[in-house]
């Protein structure tokens, strides 16, 4: 997958963590910005989980996962969490949207890039994951390059306008989203902010959907506790597609990792 991008680049590559000059804590910085690193134990390679941060968040938020440490990291995961662009000193973001001061999908690849220098990645296995404004930057960038991905998960984000991508990049990519019946912050049907839109995880479902040529109403809709859940997988002729709804409002519900792990491994919490 990213090997066609990376091709000859994995000759000399750091397997221990010992090894790491940065991580969880301090910041790897390359050209355009920086990003966190957390390594599992043993050789490798390993599959990557690349995790977007939210709005005025940081890479290092990825300390403060406690799910993505248990679910991702402890079984074998690398977490790579770039850092959003920080516009004149104003708070660190994914504009994910046309017009962004930062490619941020060419960046994300300059930080996988720089990452593979210092572990053994499997670049076989390499998925995207955020939450709110890095739920919407994981859309982006499966939808541009979801062919040099495994699997998206997006936490309360939607594809945002205005957006001129055709995300050609979904077909053949399973995706699922997770989101809170009560987002206020974000809700189902997105937000207009100023002069773009929070984009809705409706439109963002059916481009997916579409992609993979799903039928239009799901395979399956399971109730439990905790989540509600919708899914496209028998009817699709590329990947499944998956919404996880739960209770909550804006955040990241409880036993959401373990369910993502689940699906992107297998297709199924």
């Amino acid at each position: 997958m990213f090997k066609n991008l990376l091709t000859g680049f994995f000759v000399c590559i750091a397997t221990s963590a010992a090894t790491q000059e940065c991580g969880p804590d301090a910041p790897c910085e390359i050209d355009g910005g920086s990003y966190h690193l957390r390594l599992p134990t043993g050789d490798g390679p390993f599959p990557t989980m690349i995790w977007f941060h939210g709005h005025n968040g940081n890479g290092a938020s990825i300390h403060r996962g406690g799910g993505l440490q248990r679910d991702f990291l402890e079984n074998g995961y690398v977490i790579i969490a770039p850092n959003g662009f920080r516009n004149d000193g104003g708070p660190r973001s994914y504009p994910a949207r046309d017009n962004a001061p930062r490619d941020d999908v060419a960046f994300t690849f300059s930080v996988l890039e720089a990452a593979s220098k210092r572990t053994n990645l499997d670049m076989d296995n390499v998925f995207v994951a955020g939450f709110s404004a890095g739920g919407s930057m994981a859309w982006l960038f499966a939808c541009e390059a979801g062919d040099q991905l495994s699997g998206m998960v997006s936490v309360a984000g939607a594809l945002r306008r205005p957006n001129t991508t055709d995300c050609a990049g979904l077909a053949g990519l399973p995706i699922m989203q997770v989101h809170g019946f009560g987002d206020a912050q974000v809700p189902f049907e997105g937000r207009g902010i100023r002069d773009w839109h929070q984009g809705s995880v409706w439109d963002s479902l059916e481009r997916a959907r579409i992609a993979n040529g799903c039928r239009s109403n799901p395979d399956e809709i399971e109730i439990a506790e905790g989540f509600r859940t919708r899914v496209w997988d028998d009817s699709c002729a590329g990947a499944p597609v998956r919404l996880d709804v739960h209770d909550g409002g804006h955040g990241l519900p409880q036993g959401w990792t373990a369910r993502a792990r689940a699906f992107l491994e297998n297709g199924a919490p």
